[in-house]
């Protein structure tokens, strides 16, 4: 646009001002609250552009914006309230590095230490990177524009034009962490686990399966999820070592783009060491990739003599026939589990499954941010400061209502065995605690078969909120 120019004087003011920021793409900028008059000038030469009245201002900007990642600013200003320094300019660096190592949302790229591995070079496909990047429209590419973005954000931050509206927010894969898989707690998922999500959806959610996808997509856009997040997790874990090995206050950087190619050998040394801490930090996430299929649970099959009906169907054919008297018997050994003091599932989703017990607590994506650094989700005010930078208002982690029978992760009995022994990564679900003699392994289909039983009639399950359409 000819006559104002927001985006970068704009943004800065806004940052100083406390007011939020974006990840939408508009092609006449983004915009987001300024004062009231911007806006009654934006709006008016909004009006005459969409009149076609150009010729008088100049004419609004036909190209479309670039696409661009996001600084993690909710990172920096993390650290700023708690530590009491600057990280402006780390945020600066450290954003500088992933760029230079990881491209654009339309120009994607790996780091030369990934490509010139054969191990860590196969964590993903550039190739499958250029498909799944750029724009809707384009040939051949867009994929995650097409499908992801309005949810997930152009920076895989989970702040897309939607994600407000959500209940969990959708998945913010900077963190490296994901909920539904197949692997041990801390561990990466593996490349089935995002395939089966993407292609299957997460029932009871608004991550509804995309219809119409190849193979070829799915695997394209597993990789894309990976390569966001692998650049994600290496520009926090250069704020991580920033914040305790530097002096920001002293002039201390994460890295000088400007000595790149210094004449000063020393210099040049110290841009060669930044650059090569880096280069560890992208192997150490690309090897967590490259482990997790060592890292799959082997969920073992109940003993024979059990009987876990693997639907709310097959629950019911069960109690129908001549299964009904050992079921109802493992059914009540679930109940007393349940409402124990070892398993406790009880204190977070009620003495009858409902999902209305403990409902106060979030997950660790919001923790990280509030809890973490000693402020209450609650206090919006202390919260200013990391709402304008892109933090979505804080939300409880509601604790799953088993009478909907809808379960996020898969509702077989092994998924349910993977959800109660593994936890969820990333919620207040933990991992459950085995006692000899009262609570123990095999005790856990007893809970899987009580957790069954709470499900009401097929009619009365759960239905997703409608899927968000692309805009």
């Amino acid at each position: 646009m000819t006559l104002l120019n927001f985006d970068k004087t704009s943004r800065s003011t806004l940052l100083r001002h406390g007011h939020a920021s974006g990840d939408g793409q508009n092609g006449c900028g983004n915009l987001s609250r300024m004062t009231r008059s911007v806006q009654a000038a934006v709006a008016a030469i909004g009006t005459i552009c969409s009149l076609g009245v150009v010729t008088l201002i100049g004419g609004c900007n036909s190209e479309p914006k670039p696409l661009e990642f996001e600084p993690n600013l909710v990172y920096a200003m993390k650290y700023q309230i708690k530590e009491g320094v600057p990280t402006e300019q780390a945020s600066e660096d450290a954003f500088w590095l992933v760029t230079e190592m990881f491209g654009t949302p339309e120009n994607p790229k790996l780091p030369t230490v990934v490509t010139e591995d054969d191990d860590l070079a196969s964590v993903v496909s550039l190739e499958n990177l250029v498909k799944a990047s750029g724009r809707i429209g384009e040939e051949g590419r867009g994929l995650y524009q097409t499908h992801c973005v309005t949810c997930h954000g152009v920076t895989g931050n989970g702040r897309g034009e939607l994600s407000a509206t959500m209940n969990p927010y959708p998945r913010d894969y900077r963190k490296g962490v994901f909920k539904f898989k197949s692997t041990e707690r801390g561990e990466k998922p593996t490349r089935e686990d995002l395939a089966g999500l993407i292609k299957n959806g997460i029932n009871g959610s608004r991550m509804v399966a995309i219809p119409n996808l190849t193979d070829e997509d799915v695997e394209a856009l597993v990789d894309y999820v990976i390569y966001l997040s692998w650049r994600g997790e290496l520009e926090r874990m250069l704020m991580d070592d920033a914040i305790y090995e530097l002096d920001f206050e002293e002039g201390d950087r994460i890295i000088n783009p400007a000595n790149r190619n210094a004449a000063d050998e020393e210099l040049k040394e110290e841009f060669d060491d930044a650059w090569e801490l880096a280069e560890e930090f992208v192997m150490d996430i690309g090897e967590a990739w490259l482990e997790a299929p060592d890292a799959v649970v082997e969920v073992p099959d109940p003993p024979a003599d059990f009987v876990v009906p693997n639907s709310h169907e097959e629950y019911v054919a069960a109690m129908a026939d001549d299964r009904a008297e050992t079921l109802v018997a493992s059914v009540a050994r679930g109940r007393e589990l349940f409402k124990g003091k070892i398993a406790a599932c009880s204190k977070c989703h009620g003495e009858n499954g409902r999902g209305d017990g403990q409902n106060t607590d979030y997950d660790d994506w919001t923790k990280e941010w509030t809890l973490g650094i000693g402020i209450k989700p609650e206090n919006r005010d202390e919260l200013i400061k990391l709402l304008a930078r892109g933090a979505l208002p804080p939300v409880n982690a509601k604790p799953r209502n088993f009478a909907l029978g809808a379960f996020h992760g898969g509702a077989k009995a092994k998924d349910l065995y993977m959800r109660i022994t593994q936890g969820i990564e990333g919620s207040p679900m933990p991992a459950v605690t085995f006692v000899d003699g009262q609570f123990e392994e095999d005790d856990v289909w007893h809970l899987i078969n009580f957790i069954r039983s709470l499900q009401e009639d097929a009619e009365e399950e759960s239905t997703p909120e409608p899927a968000p359409q692309q805009t």
